[in-house]
């Protein structure tokens, strides 16, 4: 009984080996977590344009649930910039920031996206997310990336400014840069360079004056902590609110409260379509850091079950006051390199956010919106990867189409119409790309039992046998395109007396594909040509013999290519050797 039901409660696998040295790495991993997730959380709470508590609170319940639910033994769960993102684009379009009924639609919409995955677990769907391709997964983030910075510029700069395109953005921030608050410039500026040296000279600096690769680990995550109470202090000290600049203000000093998300049919209606994307996009974005990491050391990700993970994460942060998670990039490398040897650095995590939600929020009162601001700046940017079309362009047009469409679509339309569309074109694309199969008139090496590409190799054919290899599983997008082509390809040599269809690269034939193939074997026929099938896999064999198509076939089915070339080229017929091609 224990091994089953440790398949959907992961925890009672790696529970049972845990002891003091696990402890003491996930302890240590769980500090170094816990200090970079207090600012960042209260960011992207800001980002989605929620009171700042809701990202501590989307910090802590959906770790615990997730770290008894999930897979991975160091991914770290909570809020994102690109989920952060979507988040503000779906309520924003239901209520106005700044509102009750904006809080309630981000904790229904945590309520739907876990919905959505939870079923999608249960019945296994995780191959879903197989069809949004990572080019444009990589378009979407980089895009989302440049509006996320964008949308921030507006703290730095202290004014007030809004869009959910970047020209909208571009266009808002130009018109109110003559009221920038030059003394929020200056703490937002500040902030940011200090920001981004720490990422790159701040460890380098620790270690010169004698501190282990720990502790300098430690000072370096740490980095935002200090920005964040060097800025708050000279807030305080100097009363700069009273010169308008943006603090955060009062928080809640308290744990997540009991929360119930807004289930009335119009509101589900409205947030339904983008709980579904902020749902596959936050699942691509988590199993992927997930896999990334685990095959570090070389341990297993199980897909389904890390929906079930993540659907039970975002379930709990909508009835603990929180918006919805994913697993995060930033948070989860560091938490692996930190030493996290389990889950259980996950739930100390939370530990400690909620031990800073009950004691730490008085002291952030003075808190300027320009440092939260320039913490995501310097997060987001990190994502940005323009150089993803240079490689697209290289390697594959199609794909590069595909992700120069998504970020297009995404500065200028918005993130629910970017990610829409980068769905959809990798739909297109798959369906675009298989729907014209390769398919190879091979010939035999000489010397040996394989068959090559005619135009790549010199091989050996003979004039009255012609052999197509397809290297694509065949089904109803692709099938009229195979027809076409032999049809093109016999009706205009008068020699050809036999068809051989080399299958050692189709796993699956349809029931369209089905009869595609009766009826090439039946014009074949007309012609006075005969039709052999070869290498068919064992499954497909199976299918076929289940139908009639075999019976009617006026030719054979040979174990191998060699076996058919051999067969059917026994008539005495000198083989041919092609020039290069």
């Amino acid at each position: 009984m224990s091994r089953p039901l440790s398949r959907y409660l992961p925890i009672l696998d790696w529970g049972r080996t845990y002891d003091r040295a696990t402890l003491s790495n996930d302890l240590i991993a769980a500090l170094i977590v816990t200090i970079m997730l207090i600012p960042q959380s209260l960011a992207y709470a800001l980002l989605a344009g929620l009171p700042p508590e809701m990202g501590l609170y989307a910090s802590i319940a959906p770790i615990i649930l997730y770290a008894i639910f999930g897979t991975s033994r160091a991914l770290a769960v909570g809020p994102v910039a690109v989920v952060s993102l979507m988040t503000a684009a779906a309520i924003g379009d239901v209520a106005a920031a700044g509102t009750a009924g904006y809080i309630a639609a981000a904790i229904t919409l945590a309520a739907l996206s876990g919905g959505i995955l939870l079923l999608m677990g249960v019945f296994r769907l995780g191959f879903l997310a197989n069809f949004l391709s990572h080019p444009v997964i990589a378009g979407f983030i980089t895009a989302s990336g440049v509006l996320i910075a964008a949308s921030q510029l507006k703290h730095i700069l202290g004014i007030d400014a809004g869009g959910h395109t970047l020209i909208e953005l571009v266009e808002s921030l130009w018109r109110h840069l003559p009221e920038t608050n030059m003394i929020t410039l200056g703490l937002g500026a500040a902030a940011t360079g200090f920001l981004f040296w720490v990422r790159k000279g701040l460890k380098p600096l620790l270690l010169g004056v004698g501190l282990s690769k720990r502790a300098a680990d430690i000072g370096t995550k740490a980095g935002p902590v200090a920005a964040v109470v060097v800025t708050t202090v000279t807030v305080w000290l100097f009363d700069l609110d009273a010169q308008g600049v943006n603090i955060v203000g009062d928080v809640p000093q308290s744990l997540p409260p009991l929360t119930m998300p807004n289930l009335s049919l119009d509101l589900v209606q409205a947030l339904f379509i983008p709980a579904l994307l902020i749902s596959i996009i936050g699942f691509v974005e988590s199993i992927s850091v997930a896999q990334t990491l685990a095959a570090k050391k070389r341990q297993r990700i199980d897909p389904d079950q890390e929906l079930i993970g993540l659907g039970a994460a975002n379930i709990g942060a909508a009835f603990t006051g929180g918006y919805p998670v994913t697993g995060g990039f930033s948070r989860s490398v560091v938490n692996f390199d930190a030493g996290a040897q389990t889950p259980a650095a996950g739930a100390y995590t939370a530990i400690g956010l909620a031990l800073a939600a009950l004691a730490l929020t008085p002291l952030i009162f003075f808190l300027p919106k320009a440092t939260l601001a320039a913490t995501i700046i310097v997060a987001v940017l990190s994502l940005v990867d323009f150089g993803i079309l240079k490689r697209t362009w290289t390697y594959s047009r199609a794909d590069f189409l595909a992700v120069l469409t998504t970020i297009v679509l995404t500065l200028g339309f918005g993130v629910e119409v970017g990610v829409s569309a980068g769905v959809i074109i990798s739909i297109f694309l798959h369906l675009y790309t298989s729907s014209k199969p390769h398919i190879a008139e091979v010939g035999l090496v000489a010397g040996t039992q394989h068959f090559r590409n005619i135009k790549r190799h010199k091989v050996l054919t003979f004039p009255t046998l012609l052999t197509l290899r397809i290297d694509e599983s065949l089904y109803f997008a692709n099938v009229r395109y195979l027809e076409d082509y032999i049809y093109d390809r016999v009706i205009a040599d008068k020699n050809l007396r036999d068809v051989v269809l080399m299958c050692s690269a189709i796993n699956e034939i349809d029931m369209s594909a089905l009869e595609s193939l009766e009826a090439i074997n039946a014009r074949l026929r007309d012609l006075g040509m005969r039709l052999h099938l070869s290498e068919v896999k064992g499954p497909v064999m199976d299918r076929l013999q289940r139908s009639h198509f075999l019976d009617d076939l006026t030719g054979e089915v040979f174990l191998s290519q060699y076996d058919a070339h051999h067969a059917l080229g026994a008539g005495g017929l000198k083989p041919t050797l092609p020039a290069d091609g």
